[in-house]
């Protein structure tokens, strides 16, 4: 994510933290909701704009720009040595993917066959991976940031292609909350980008849904996989049956 696109999400984030919604926002720069929602999602928001929503939410511009750079300074990548450890140990992965969709300390004991000392004994070891912090009360606090990815063709995204996509897959996707979605054909190059950005900012809202969702009881709340892709590709009956 550009430098752009980072700020504007932080701003987003802002807006959430403060409990403004679009239409709070929409009011105020005397907008339509759809052209904010566009706003945010194409990332294209003048600064006499983002001044306003400043004034809206009594926050000084000064205090967004301190948003952004913590933002900043989190991590986005693991080294291949880093996601190999975990990749080791499935009980330090389980520890790892928890603390990120934001699992309380006391909820991965509560949920999971792992002790107290054994969550302990975890949670350093991801400390010491820089992925996280431990504070007074048992307060996970993450070091990643929220554009956090995988290492792409790295061990973890090895081992979900040969362990877990097939896995996830195995599913009609027929019940209640569940849903599937195929889609195939012909787009321009602008049509990709508009596509992409779009995926992309979907990839964000689920990150913010991750946050808001960690506020309720994990009673709850469900484990959710979304898996999203796209590429050039067509079906291989496509090119058996082109005419040459």
């Amino acid at each position: 994510m550009d430098n752009t696109a980072a700020a504007i999400d932080t701003l987003k984030r802002a807006l959430k933290l403060n409990g403004f919604t679009y239409t709070d926002a929409a009011k105020h720069l005397n907008l339509s909701e759809a052209s904010v929602k566009k706003m945010f999602s194409t990332h294209n928001i003048t600064l006499k704009r983002i001044n306003t929503l400043c004034e809206m939410m009594h926050l000084d511009f000064i205090d967004l720009v301190r948003l952004f750079d913590e933002s900043r300074e989190k991590i986005s990548h693991l080294k291949p040595e880093q996601e190999q450890e975990l990749v080791r140990d499935s009980k330090l992965l389980l520890v790892a993917l928890c603390a990120r969709n934001r699992w309380h300390f006391d909820e991965i004991v509560e949920q999971f066959d792992i002790s107290r000392a054994e969550c302990y004994r975890l949670i350093s070891r991801l400390e010491e991976l820089q992925l996280l912090e431990l504070h007074p009360g048992n307060r996970i606090r993450l070091l990643v940031a929220e554009n956090f990815r995988w290492l792409p063709h790295g061990p973890i995204e090895r081992a979900f292609k040969k362990k877990l996509m097939n896995e996830f897959l195995q599913s009609e996707f027929d019940q209640s909350g569940e849903f599937r979605l195929y889609l195939h054909g012909p787009l321009t190059t602008g049509a990709k980008e508009t596509l992409s950005r779009r995926l992309t900012s979907l990839s964000h809202e689920f990150a913010e849904l991750l946050k808001e969702s960690a506020t309720h009881p994990i009673s709850e709340r469900k484990n959710v996989g979304l898996l999203l892709g796209m590429r050039d590709w067509e079906p291989l009956f496509f090119a058996t049956h082109r005419r040459r």
